[in-house]
């Protein structure tokens, strides 16, 4: 293999490929101030040291990591699964960001896909997430991936934007007049 075909493989738009990875609890010094850099850089609200812990303690199989070949980090998805309100099992995509830099190449719909699958994995009825009205990019992500707008919230954000919630539909809903619940 030459170098000039080494080069193709390993390079996507003059980028150096990247790895997604599963976070891995164990490399948390190696990764969690990339992480809250990289998010609070993106993000409207400034969360603490223990709200990313709170993700990324109870779900880390459900926070993924894009890197380039130096280990660096260009792309992270934060995210979590519980029942919503003792009905579905709902997840929640609580943070995604990808460096500036390298936006445009299917890094965020990668992530997403693959939390979505993890989730899917573990029975997950919905997928909810909140992003600013003004966010045109990710609302265009995230709907072009089946997530519907489910409401409109009015100064979510500490900053005063203004949020949609979007939902992911992952199973059809359940009908409470089904003939199983009329003993048919």
């Amino acid at each position: 293999m030459t170098s000039k075909d080494r080069m193709s493989i390993d390079t996507v738009n003059d980028q150096p490929a990247l790895r997604y990875v599963r976070y891995d609890g164990s490399k948390e010094s190696q990764y969690l101030s990339s992480i809250r850099q990289l998010i609070s850089k993106d993000l409207s609200e400034p969360y603490s040291i223990y709200v990313y812990r709170y993700f990324l303690y109870q779900w880390p199989d459900l926070c993924f990591m894009a890197l380039d070949a130096k280990d660096n980090l260009n792309g992270v998805i934060v995210s979590k699964l519980e029942p919503h309100r003792g009905g579905p099992l709902r997840g929640y995509i609580a943070m995604l960001a990808v460096r500036e830099e390298f936006r445009g190449q299917g890094i965020a719909t990668k992530l997403v896909c693959m939390a979505i699958d993890a989730m899917i994995e573990r029975n997950a009825d919905e997928i909810a997430l909140e992003t600013e009205i003004t966010n045109t990019a990710a609302m265009k992500l995230y709907e072009r991936l089946g997530f519907l707008r489910s409401k409109r919230l009015h100064r979510y954000y500490l900053n005063g934007n203004t949020a949609f919630r979007l939902v992911l539909y992952l199973k059809p809903a359940i009908d409470a007049y089904s003939s199983a619940d009329m003993g048919f």
